[in-house]
């Protein structure tokens, strides 16, 4: 949890639409037009519009303790606990109130998309500019609509099982060729199979939450033994997470045509990587201390019903997979990606990189396919990161690492100074959007700082 972080919801400084003498909201304001308006006033440059609804777990300072279900709309967070009455439809009706006050989306998400869908029209119609219920009725309007400054953003889910892929033909293709051939970079098995590993669930962390610089066993010199210390090439990585829904029984794959029933929504991810310990100790078995320190995810989840506008062809896929990996619908997403590096004490962040997610190879679909093809059993909150979201330019490549080419370039941050690896005292802010005419569909933020190592 991140109790004590306020939520940093937007990228982007957002027009202020509130009474100076009360937390309700006004209605629209004429500059803010969007293709469906809300009576919640949003800004054209505010992350949560009426099409977007991402879903998170918040509390509030008053009560940091009290977690409960919340739906982001332009700078508030509606609770949906306190609305819960006015789910009337087939699914919810007898169980929203008992869902939406858990502190976590695991029961809500593991109904699968009737669900998801019913829920995502109830709250439309209800913030919904032409809707009378919960605009007109002042007390639960004030009850019910937080400011964000006044929340504490929490893991939006408890999670099981984590599991990271490497599915970015650039950013393999780029690793490969500093470490091994640039001529062979990818591995034989790299175009066949989206490569993964199972990554630690107990580290995962929502964005504010500080990481200490991991310490472990390095090799820096390769005719001497190895030492032991705090990490000296510290990384960030750009990617995105699936959260799943419904999840399948043991010894039962679910099939890639199927997969898009079981994926709920998406969040950002920084997957932070010790690389110098990383690189001691991978071979034979992958990462082990160089990733299991930390990942950083953002607290909203969107869900892919607000994403479904942004669907974009998929990569073309030479060879042509298995034919358990074979779907021919899209399944890739246009969603910008940055992010910045803000050192100790500077005023400004820097911006390092600027990616997208429709750069990976492997589409989401057939990442889970090929999870549960050996009979895994995936369950309600797994989360399934994308691997580093780098593309073909320098400046969209994902991670330090790639951006510094091992460490033989500097990386401007700013005001005089500039990075091969993270320092302490760093902070890295990722944040994604989809643009659509007149409105976007965004992600907020996804922050961490680097504290130093405890040794």
């Amino acid at each position: 949890e991140n109790k004590g972080h306020n939520n940093t919801n937007n990228t982007r400084k957002q027009t202020t639409h509130r009474d100076a003498t009360t937390t309700s909201p006004h209605l629209t304001s004429p500059d803010c037009k969007m293709a469906a308006t809300s009576f919640v006033a949003v800004s054209p440059d505010s992350h949560f519009p009426l099409q977007n609804l991402p879903w998170g777990i918040f509390s509030t300072g008053d009560a940091p303790e009290d977690k409960r279900v919340g739906v982001a709309i332009g700078e508030f967070v509606l609770d949906v606990r306190a609305v819960s009455h006015l789910f009337k439809g087939p699914v919810l009706s007898d169980k929203a109130k008992e869902l939406f006050s858990k502190s976590e989306l695991n029961d809500f998400m593991a109904l699968g998309r009737p669900a998801w869908q019913e829920a995502r029209a109830t709250l439309q119609n209800l913030l919904s500019a032409d809707e009378a219920t919960l605009r007109d009725d002042s007390a639960l309007r004030e009850a019910a609509l937080i400011p964000m400054e006044r929340t504490i953003m929490h893991l939006p889910a408890k999670i099981g099982d984590y599991t990271d892929f490497y599915s970015s033909k650039e950013h393999a293709s780029n690793l490969g060729a500093m470490f091994r051939d640039p001529k062979n970079a990818l591995l034989p098995n790299w175009l066949h199979i989206p490569v993964g590993y199972h990554g630690r669930a107990s580290s995962v962390v929502v964005s504010g939450t500080p990481l200490h610089r991991p310490c472990g066993q390095t090799r820096p010199d390769p005719e001497k033994p190895p030492v032991f210390g705090p990490c000296r090439l510290l990384d960030f990585e750009l990617e995105m997470a699936m959260l799943l829904g419904p999840g399948n029984e043991l010894g039962k794959p679910i099939k890639v045509t199927e997969a898009h029933e079981h994926i709920f929504g998406m969040v950002l991810v920084n997957d932070w990587s010790a690389r110098d310990i990383q690189k001691w100790e991978y071979v034979p078995l992958g990462p082990f201390l160089g990733k299991n320190f930390g990942t950083t995810i953002s607290p909203w989840v969107v869900t892919m019903d607000a994403l479904q506008p942004f669907l974009v062809e998929s990569p073309k896929q030479d060879p042509e997979p298995l034919e358990y990996l074979r779907h021919d619908d899209p399944y890739s997403y246009d969603i910008k990606l940055n992010v910045g590096i803000k050192p100790d004490g500077a005023a400004e962040t820097a911006t390092v990189c600027r990616s997208n997610f429709k750069y990976m190879y492997w589409t989401m679909k057939q990442q889970l396919a090929h999870h549960s093809v050996s009979g895994c059993n995936m369950q309600p909150g797994d989360l399934l990161a994308s691997g580093t979201l780098s593309g073909k330019t320098e400046d969209s490549y994902g991670s330090m690492i790639e951006l510094s080419w091992k460490g033989t370039k500097t990386v401007d941050v700013g005001n005089g100074e500039t990075r091969k690896f993270l320092k302490d005292g760093d902070t890295v802010i990722i944040s994604g959007v989809c643009e659509a005419d007149g409105y976007q569909i965004g992600f907020g933020e996804c922050v961490g700082k680097v504290l130093p190592a405890n040794q």
